[in-house]
């Protein structure tokens, strides 16, 4: 008689008290990590501090690497690379990568945001990463993001996140004159030139022989006075709106999280604390935090650019063998989220194979769209290596696509690392209400990518 295909487990049916007591625990280092790291800057300064405590140094290109050493890099302040050398053969057992983002959708204000109409001080902004527009009225947003003065500092930018804060906010219709909004569909009632920023509403205070009285002025001697920013300072900025959400338990059994930002940094925090917590020093370990993975991995600090095979290269000539060699025998995990089964929307996800909520960490063999498009694709014989690994180190995970064939789909950084001759595959958290400004996970499958992270280290 064949062996039952495939039953998911519930992690909290079958948790005893010491596993309970470590799922909970662990949620509450990764609630401070969202609270902390709103933005990929953030983020990365968080992995950098925690990496910094764990005796990893910065590495440079030219450095010349040898067993036992824990480096990171820093590309940016955005995208970071943290490398554990193993003690192995690094030819002969090549590197277990886990990349994951800390980019998440946010609404971005434009270089020259700042307007007045009608007595009110906006921004013009331009969201990043794919939104549903009209989520993102009518709820308190932070400003977070850098600023590249003209002298050359950088001036770093936090305003709402702290109780004293104000916070800003986007404005929607009442429904008593929405009539004809309501008409339109979800994607149209909010345009996205439409996504203005509620600045300020006091006119700058000035002497009589002055006539002009702005509220843009008052709002710009606010940021000179604070800051020391000029309007053109906005030309050189990255400054962000994201919620002002903090992380909080969901449910009367605190089973769930409620946050802004769980895709991805529900997969980073597992994966950069895997690390950290994984005292067996056999193999050689890279986790990548990268940017970018929202707008398709583009630029300087995403998973397309060249440093990633640039380290796999330092690595390779430190150790007198050559990056191919490496390459062809490493296994990476493209450690990012999947849609979560829920019950309200269950005509757009197919039951047998969907990730459902507290049944571990969700292996995803193949993304894209509709065929496949865009996916990777990963071989039969490397979701068989993970199984055994994952069953025997007692990891609870299960499988998943993102929805039914024909209604939409997704991708991941994962198709940009199988081109570089690397067995990879997605496996991730199961997310509630994914790129939402506030999004729902399980603790329980935040703790076992935890240890499907560490099973794979190991």
């Amino acid at each position: 008689m064949s062996e039952l295909a495939y039953k998911r487990t519930n992690v909290y049916e079958t948790a005893d008290e010491k596993l309970m007591k470590s799922i909970f625990e662990y949620a509450e280092g990764y609630k401070v990590f969202l609270d902390n790291g709103k933005t990929e800057r953030e983020a990365c300064a968080f992995a950098k501090a925690m990496a910094e405590k764990n005796g990893y140094k910065p590495f440079k290109f030219g450095q010349k690497l040898k067993k036992g050493d824990k480096v990171y890099y820093d590309n940016r302040g955005k995208n970071i690379y943290l490398i554990k050398v193993g003690n192995g053969d690094i030819e002969k057992d090549g590197i277990r990568i886990i990349a994951s983002h800390i980019d998440s959708p946010r609404i971005d204000l434009k270089q020259v945001p700042l307007y007045e109409s009608d007595g009110i001080a906006l921004a013009k902004t331009h969201y990043y990463g794919g939104i549903r527009k009209y989520q993102w009225t009518t709820i308190p947003l932070a400003l977070h993001g850098a600023v590249a003065l003209k002298d050359g500092s950088v001036l770093n930018v936090t305003i709402g996140e702290d109780e004293a804060d104000p916070v800003f906010y986007i404005s929607d219709l009442l429904p008593h004159l929405a009539q004809k909004q309501n008409a339109k569909t979800l994607g149209e009632a909010i345009e996205g030139e439409g996504l203005n920023i509620w600045f300020g509403n006091i006119p700058y205070t000035v002497t009589e022989n002055e006539k002009d009285k702005t509220v843009k002025e008052n709002v710009l001697h606010i940021l000179h006075d604070k800051y020391g920013m000029v309007e053109a300072d906005f030309l050189s900025a990255e400054l962000s709106l994201v919620p002002a959400y903090k992380a909080k338990d969901i449910g009367f059994d605190r089973a769930l999280i409620g946050a802004y930002g769980h895709d991805d940094r529900v997969c980073s925090y597992p994966a950069f604390t895997a690390l950290f917590d994984e005292k067996s020093d056999e193999r050689t370990v890279m986790v990548v935090l990268a940017d970018k993975e929202e707008i398709g991995s583009e630029g300087t600090t995403g998973m397309q650019c060249a440093i990633f095979t640039d380290l796999i290269d330092a690595l390779a000539c430190s150790f007198g063998t050559t990056s191919s060699a490496i390459r062809a025998n490493s296994k990476c995990l493209s450690a990012d989220v999947n849609a979560a089964y829920d019950p309200n929307f269950a005509e757009v996800l197919e039951k047998q194979n969907a990730t459902y909520l507290s049944c571990g960490a969700g292996v995803t063999k193949f993304t894209g769209a509709r065929g496949k498009s865009g996916s990777s694709d990963a071989d039969a014989e490397y979701v068989g290596f993970l199984r055994k690994l994952f069953d025997e180190n007692g990891v609870i995970w299960q499988t998943g696509e993102l929805g039914k064939v024909d209604i939409g789909g997704g991708g991941t950084v994962a198709k940009y690392i199988a081109k570089m001759n690397i067995d990879t595959i997605d496996i991730g958290v199961g997310v509630i209400s994914m790129h939402a400004p506030y999004e729902v996970i399980s603790k329980a499958d935040l703790y076992e990518e935890y240890l499907a992270f560490r099973a794979f280290i190991k």
